[in-house]
């Protein structure tokens, strides 16, 4: 191994299942700034993370990242490593799309903005909503939203509109210059190529949720 946690600056296509492990890594070191720990191996990592140190030691390396040998990660190189691959320290404007309980829930979370989403706007067709404010966050009428990708240089559109309006949604967020779209709704949306498209469906993780419970419950009968 080399002496010193390294990571590389080109970008590097990563399979999803490593990159969705690397926002854990990174949560978990960040909970170890502390003078009186400095190294950590990837042994206590995995034990913490319920992760096998092998894995561990292969995503990093997906990274250029290494370990001292028989000491581990300087934490705070690997927690810098790891920020600056994930994006969370640079600023990436985003525009809430839905403005409801959910939509507004996520503009005033304050923990989306340390980890580099900025929402700058938001978009409803609520006529008692536009024109206010959330969390200090303006909310506009639908048809202002390709003026506003262009003056406040947004490249996410977060969409938590109602199930039947999200296909209609995510193409006027397309036609408008968004180029990654976080969906909130069930609903598996189309975007055209160049669009990056997320889904995080709540509705879908209760449903695991509640079958997970319902098999507990059942084996105990």
């Amino acid at each position: 191994m080399n002496d010193k946690a390294t990571t590389t600056r080109t970008p590097v296509l990563l399979p999803e299942p490593t990159l969705r492990r690397l926002p854990w890594y990174f949560a978990y070191v960040s909970t170890l700034r502390t003078p009186e720990v400095e190294y950590i191996s990837s042994t206590r990592i995995a034990e913490a993370l319920d992760v096998d140190p092998s894995q561990i030691a292969k995503d990093l390396s997906f990274l250029g990242i290494r370990g001292k040998t028989r000491i581990g990660y300087q934490i705070e190189e690997l927690r810098q490593a790891l920020n600056d691959y994930l994006g969370f320290g640079q600023r990436h404007n985003a525009i809430m799309m839905g403005t409801g309980s959910l939509g507004a829930a996520l503009i005033a979370d304050s923990g989306l903005q340390r980890y580099g989403l900025n929402i700058v706007a938001g978009i409803d067709i609520n006529p008692t909503l536009i024109g206010s404010r959330i969390g200090g966050v303006e909310i506009y009428a639908p048809d202002r939203l390709e003026s506003l990708v262009q003056e406040l240089s947004i490249k996410i559109g977060i969409i938590a509109v109602p199930v039947e309006s999200a296909q209609d949604i995510a193409d006027l967020a397309a036609r408008s210059g968004i180029k990654a779209i976080w969906n909130f709704t069930p609903s598996r949306i189309r975007v055209p190529e160049g669009v990056v498209i997320s889904n995080t469906s709540i509705y879908s993780h209760l449903a695991v949720m509640y079958n997970r419970l319902a098999t507990i419950s059942d084996s105990k009968r």
